[in-house]
């Protein structure tokens, strides 16, 4: 039975594009109605178990794509409210103005964005206010101008992190502490606060925060948002098409599954689709029509072309010294993003990861056999443990594309060695220091439970560009203020816009994106 009210928009998704979307409009008055595929994820104990978490998937969709062979895999999403952020690590870093233009890597060009660092940046100040990031400008030599500083002073070193950070600096290196969403209050010894909301525990980066302290689309802008007597949410409402009017000019409603079976059509005058790259643009391809035959927004047939999902490496290091470290993700270094002084092209960025436990570990163990000494026991190693993530920038290529097949099944098909020169650089780079940096020179161990289990078509987690935006109609879906071309009141705002992905998480580019889209549909709407 269709729902017989009229919305003035519809929002569907409430990750890091819909969800800050969805607060920024919520102010407004506007009839705002937000539909999400998922619902609240539950509170429980296993929300801080490695097993359940990493080696059992637990939270994970429970549904597989396929590859460009036709071999099924489980991508990395999960559909709550919050959207994937709810286990993102809360790194939320800005790309670089070099991002923003063009950019030759040594398997290709990075192509521009159609706006510049200078029109993002206020909404990088912004979103940074809204998602209350610690860090402190200024650290990162590539980092670029900004209007303002953090809201909040940069999460504490733990000492043995602190040293690596000394040891980076003699190195003649620029280590600087990792912008982090968290909900902390420090004391002048770097701990949390007796009134803090986080407790600066081990269990920040791939889990979701039992005590709401990680700064998720959740927790920062949709129940916020929900406040508002204006806005609507509809939890288990799967979005499977997009209707128009005759014309084929304007989106007339939504079409949703629901938890209970039925089918439900919701009209708005503007409709923001922020599903996430792969899902979005599987969207818009199942909504095609007799105006639309390859898909709405898709005259150009640029619609799931273009994929990205970064370059990554997450590897452990073994130190020395024990690592009795808690909250380790305060580092990051990114003197070779842009290049190295033997190397004409961008390498990419290195910051920490989670702390590693002897669960994740003996998930492990498959991937390690014959590279770890017996007589290092894995709960050993896991106390010598320090994990770093290795950022590369994969290439938008035509053919790493998102299709739907006849049965409705999502392929997702990605050249796994574009562009990865870079990375394995980068990799040498952290190998060639490990001695210098108080860690076994030879144990660099891959921490594929942090890439879906080695499998990198699987790791979907940083996914962008299946629906870029541009000012040429003939070779982008959307404009440059993320409306699609093709339509009067269809706007995609998600990471699915990025005409390139950078070597930095995606995130705080999506929410900033999104404080800047809303801001023109707030004026629309009038």
């Amino acid at each position: 039975m269709a729902d017989s009210r009229h919305y003035d928009v519809i929002v569907i998704g409430t990750g890091a594009g819909g969800g800050t979307l969805a607060h920024r409009l919520a102010a407004t008055g506007k009839r705002i109605l937000i539909l999400e595929r998922g619902g609240y994820l539950p509170r429980e104990r296993d929300n801080w178990e490695s097993t359940a978490v990493f080696v059992k998937g637990k939270y994970r969709a429970p549904e597989f794509w396929y590859d460009k062979h036709g071999n099924e895999f489980p991508p990395e999403v999960n559909y709550y409210v919050g959207g994937n952020t709810k286990f993102y690590g809360a790194a939320l870093f800005r790309l670089r103005p070099e991002d923003f233009g063009e950019v030759r890597h040594h398997d290709g060009v990075s192509p521009a964005w159609p706006i510049r660092y200078e029109d993002l940046e206020p909404y990088y100040t912004e979103a940074e206010q809204l998602y209350l990031v610690h860090g402190r400008h200024g650290e990162d030599p590539t980092e670029g101008p900004t209007s303002g500083q953090y809201p909040h002073p940069p999460v504490e070193h733990e000492p043995r992190i602190q040293q690596l950070s000394d040891d980076l600096e003699k190195r003649g290196l620029h280590p600087f502490h990792l912008p982090i969403g968290v909900n902390l209050t420090q004391d002048e010894d770097g701990r949390a606060t007796h009134s803090s909301v986080c407790i600066r525990c081990d269990r920040v980066d791939g889990f979701p925060c039992l005590v709401d302290a990680k700064s998720d689309a959740q927790v920062i802008c949709v129940d916020p948002a929900l406040k508002h007597e204006n806005v609507t949410m509809v939890t288990g409402a799967h979005v499977r098409r997009l209707e128009t009017d005759p014309s084929g000019r304007t989106v007339t409603g939504a079409v949703a599954e629901l938890g209970d079976g039925t089918t439900e059509s919701f009209s708005a005058d503007i409709v923001a689709v922020a599903c996430g790259a792969v899902n979005s643009a599987v969207l818009l391809l199942r909504s095609a029509n007799d105006k639309h035959p390859r898909g709405l927004a898709n005259s150009s047939d640029v619609v799931g072309r273009h994929y990205m999902r970064h370059n990554n490496l997450a590897l452990m290091a073994v130190s020395k010294e024990p690592n009795p470290t808690k909250f380790q993700k305060t580092l990051a270094m990114n003197d070779w993003y842009l290049g190295a002084d033997d190397w004409d092209f961008p390498l990419g960025g290195i910051q920490m990861l989670g702390k590693s436990d002897a669960d994740q570990i003996h998930g492990e163990a498959p991937h390690w056999a014959g590279t770890v000494s017996p007589d290092m026991p894995f709960e050993m190693l896991a106390h010598h443990a320090v994990d770093f993530w290795l950022c590369g920038e994969d290439l938008p290529l035509t053919d790493s594309r998102v299709t739907l097949d006849a049965d409705d099944r999502v392929h997702l098909a990605l050249d796994e060695k574009n562009n990865i020169a870079g990375l394995k650089r980068l990799r040498h780079k952290l190998q060639g220091m490990l001695g210098h940096l108080g860690m076994h020179e030879h144990h660099l161990l891959p921490h594929s439970l942090y890439l879906h289990k080695g499998m990198p078509i699987g790791a979907t987690a940083h996914q962008a560009g299946t629906v870029r935006f541009g000012t040429d109609p003939e070779s982008s879906a959307l404009d440059p203020d993320c409306k699609a071309h093709d339509l009067d009141n269809l706007y995609v705002v998600d990471t699915s816009c990025f005409p390139s992905i950078g070597a930095v998480n995606p995130s705080l580019t999506a929410m900033a994106n999104a404080l800047r889209v809303g801001e023109r549909i707030a004026a629309r709407l009038g």
